[in-house]
């Protein structure tokens, strides 16, 4: 049976991912995911997109809030917005939502390490951002990451990928929160429902990658030949997307744990 192999929680949009042993999993997706978000003073996002040095921007949750990390500053705790703080319409592609802003010394600190003008928001309860139809039902939400509540790739896919490489790469690159491991190669396309640790995910459309996944997410610097962007287009293209992952959906809140097993509910 597929087996979990790895957990990560990405807390502040675009930022280094943090591997966890053990998660709680909620309708937005894993608790602390992409909860945070870095905008310009407009609102609009951004990401390691336009910012390669976000990937290098280290965000850990605490107890009140979150603790940003990166080079060349101090770190900084941030205190979670308080229910009647100053909130900000942001948007993410083409969703506006409304988020809790986490103030002035978050926001000096942003700027001063990404180099322009940004502002640091928090989605908290109050923030409404429904998943994108028809791939989800009413009811789904999900937090500041790009569409889905969840990502789930797997170590086989991986591999194959890796085996048309000059370098291999390793998963980070991809930004998962779930990894699965005792499957073959792009089984997780064929999968619709699993269940882990008890709790089930509905997996409802491929994941369309894009340049970020060339951005080396140690050092926060570009392939110079686009990989393995380019190599993945050689046999993952479907019409103008290149595919990897499935975007989920959590039907149900628990536990998960690395190890637990993976049940495969439904195929289609």
């Amino acid at each position: 049976m597929p087996t979990l192999s790895a957990l990560a929680i990405y807390p502040l949009k675009s930022c280094a991912g943090l591997p966890l042993a053990h998660a709680t999993v909620e309708p937005r997706g894993l608790a602390h995911d992409r909860r945070w978000m870095a905008v310009r003073p407009d609102g609009t996002f951004l990401t390691g997109r336009e910012q390669p040095a976000l990937l290098r921007l280290h965000a850990v949750p605490t107890p009140g809030g979150l603790r940003l990390s990166a080079p060349g500053l101090a770190p900084l705790e941030v205190p979670r917005p308080a229910e009647d703080s100053e909130r900000q319409d942001v948007t993410v592609w083409g969703d506006t939502c409304s988020a809790a802003r986490a103030g002035p010394e978050a926001d000096r600190w942003l700027s001063d390490f990404l180099g322009e003008p940004l502002r640091l928001v928090h989605g908290d309860g109050r923030m409404r951002r429904p998943v994108e139809r028809p791939y989800a039902d009413p009811g789904d939400e999900v937090g500041f990451a790009d569409a889905y509540p969840l990502l789930l790739t797997t170590e086989a896919s991986l591999a194959e990928l890796n085996a048309r490489l000059e370098a291999p790469v390793g998963m980070a690159h991809f930004r998962p929160n779930l990894v699965v491991t005792g499957c073959e190669p792009f089984a997780e396309d064929r999968w619709k429902r699993v269940r882990i640790g008890g709790v089930e995910f509905a997996l409802r459309k491929p994941c369309a990658r894009c340049v970020l996944i060339t951005v080396d997410p140690e050092t926060a610097r570009p392939h110079p030949h686009q990989e393995p962007l380019r190599t993945l287009a050689t046999y993952r293209k479907r019409g103008t997307k290149v595919l990897f992952g499935q975007n989920v959906l959590p039907r149900g809140e628990g536990t998960l744990r690395v190890g637990d097993p993976v049940e495969v509910l439904e195929e289609g």
